[in-house]
């Protein structure tokens, strides 16, 4: 009999090591994992982040689920893709600014060789992968001449690749992909668009981008619920980006909402913050209204201010009508308790003025019809149709950055701070808090890595990978002690910031460091530098060797 039960132990031992050792033996306890990351969403844009925009399902994953209060991206969308794919700072993941190569480590415009992704680490884990959306981590491949360039923007001609083949999603651990491999797109015929690596060369009539990735995520979802592994599924959106273009049953929904104008609207939003508990108002003060922003009555294009953040809002809408799409297919394949669900934001809303763009590089002249495209610099033609190409604007990304300063691009709190919303029902406990750890998109592999008992590579195709960078997050599912501190960095076109726990040092492109005590000054309006100058002496060092170890190297002013 002893000896029966010496070997049952010994088997128990056995079982329990190889599950320890290798993911597959676990594999029934690992969640699926689900990552939607949003396009130019402000922080304050969602209903359960204090707007007064429609998200009822994503407000349902908040309240089944916790949203975090201080997150950080890296203040622009090619850029937060690189450090959320790789769990490392993007210039040490080779996309320093955009997506050209610069000739310099820290700048290819494209992941880097000694990275991993997401996907990568998760397939060789036993995970099913698939991406739909926006990819935009890889070199974008031009055209020789400007009207060669226009004629493939506007489907007048057809290339086979958008970029090199070996850096498209399904050549970097995705076994399926459809979407953008381009930034900006026409959300009713998108340029750039491909199903695997293959041209999708027409769109049917009454396409429109949103409803495609999210329709066709619930459809990988049905598919990849039939397998026996659990899946890894990335669902970038280009929305609310610009242009601001919407389906005319959502625009309804909001043509009298912003009428008010902006100061009205970011008072309603900071209140409604309070009340969730979002902010403390003694810390969190509102800052103040957007340099340059005329006061709303005296605003002479106001009708049209008051319809571009409509667009925006419906453009958000439809997003999370389709979110609740894919919420319905992970429950109905029995999928949704078993899920992680992360929700977040590339960078703060933007401030870019799209109409001074005008055609060219990504954005188109004319539709696929040969109807031209208009980029009103005077506000003579309202947003929302396929013909114009429009953006909300300064102002209104002001409102959606409530209450934080600046927007997109800087690294104040408007640029880099992120809605973020995690559910998993089975995973996560205290349903419905507000996290106050602070996180990064950079944590999103050593996160994923610990729920899937994944390795993280030393090599990988032949490269020597880099270590990751971030920290898991799994101890705030379950409301473990935070880290009593952690020192983040970020730098973009000269815009740069060292955060070591609550004293942030910060700069704009070509000025000088300022210095904010955000326990007590959330929204940045003190400027500390003057009164502790060892502060900013000891964190701009910080800084410097940040940069040197990681391959930045800013633009000298």
């Amino acid at each position: 009999m002893k000896r029966t039960v010496a070997c049952l132990r010994i088997i128990f031992l056995v079982i329990l090591c190889l599950g320890l050792c290798f993911p597959g033996a676990a594999q029934s306890k690992r969640p699926n994992i689900v990552l939607i990351l949003a396009d130019d969403l402000g922080y304050s844009d969602l209903g359960c982040y204090g707007g007064e925009i429609a998200t009822p399902n994503l407000d349902r994953l908040a309240a089944n689920g916790i949203r975090y209060a201080s997150f950080y991206n890296t203040s622009r969308c090619c850029p937060t893709r690189a450090a959320l794919l790789t769990g490392m700072y993007n210039h040490n993941a080779g996309i320093g600014e955009m997506t050209t190569n610069r000739g310099l480590p820290g700048y290819q415009g494209a992941l880097a060789v000694g990275t991993v992704t997401l996907a990568e680490v998760l397939k060789a884990a036993g995970y099913h992968t698939a991406m739909v959306g926006k990819w935009h981590v890889s070199n974008t491949l031009e055209q020789p001449t400007a009207e060669a360039q226009l004629r493939w923007l506007n489907h007048q001609d057809i290339h086979p690749y958008f970029s090199p083949v070996e850096q498209y999603p399904v050549n970097r651990g995705f076994e399926r992909y459809f979407g953008n491999i381009w930034g900006v797109v026409d959300y009713f015929d998108p340029f750039s668009l491909v199903s695997g690596t293959t041209p999708v060369t027409r769109v049917p009539d009454h396409y429109y981008h949103t409803d495609a990735i999210n329709d066709t995520a619930a459809q990988y979802i049905r598919l990849l619920s039939r397998e026996k592994a659990p899946f890894f599924l990335y669902v970038a959106h280009t929305a609310p980006h610009w242009p601001l273009q919407a389906l005319p049953e959502d625009i309804h929904n909001y043509e009298n909402t912003y009428t008010a104008g902006w100061d009205a609207i970011r008072k309603q939003r900071y209140h409604k913050m309070a009340a969730l508990g979002l902010i403390d108002t003694f810390i969190t003060k509102l800052s103040p209204r957007e340099a340059g922003t005329p006061d709303w009555n005296d605003n002479p294009h106001k009708d049209w201010e008051a319809r571009a953040m409509a667009v925006h809002a419906a453009m958000v809408d439809r997003m999370d009508q389709g979110i609740g799409r894919i919420i319905t297919a992970l429950k109905q394949e029995g999928q949704l308790e078993n899920t992680l669900i992360i929700f977040l934001s590339d960078n703060g809303a933007s401030p870019e003025n799209a109409m001074a763009y005008g055609p060219g590089f990504d954005r188109p002249g004319t539709t696929r019809k040969g109807e031209r495209i208009c980029y009103p610099v005077n506000k003579e033609v309202l947003p929302g149709p396929q013909t114009s190409f429009t953006s909300i604007g300064a102002a209104w990304a002001n409102v959606a950055n409530t209450p934080y300063r600046f927007a997109k691009a800087s690294s104040f709190e408007g640029g880099v701070r992120t809605p973020v919303i995690a559910s998993w029902p089975k995973g996560i406990t205290g349903k419905g808090r507000i996290e106050r750890t602070t996180g990064h998109v950079i944590d999103f592999m050593a996160t994923f890595l610990e729920l899937a008992y994944a390795r993280y590579p030393a090599q990988y195709n032949g490269h020597v990978i880099k270590p990751m960078q971030g920290m898991s997050l799994v101890p705030s599912f379950n409301q473990k002690a935070a880290p009593a501190s952690r020192i983040l960095f970020n730098e973009h076109f000269g815009a740069r910031y060292v955060r070591d726990g609550n004293r942030k040092l910060v700069a704009a492109p070509g000025k000088p460091w300022q210095l904010f005590d955000l326990q007590h000054d959330a929204t940045e309006l003190h400027d500390l530098s003057a009164r502790f100058p060892e502060q900013v002496q000891r964190l701009s060092a910080l800084w410097e060797q940040w940069a040197q170890q990681n391959h930045v190297f800013p633009k000298k002013k």
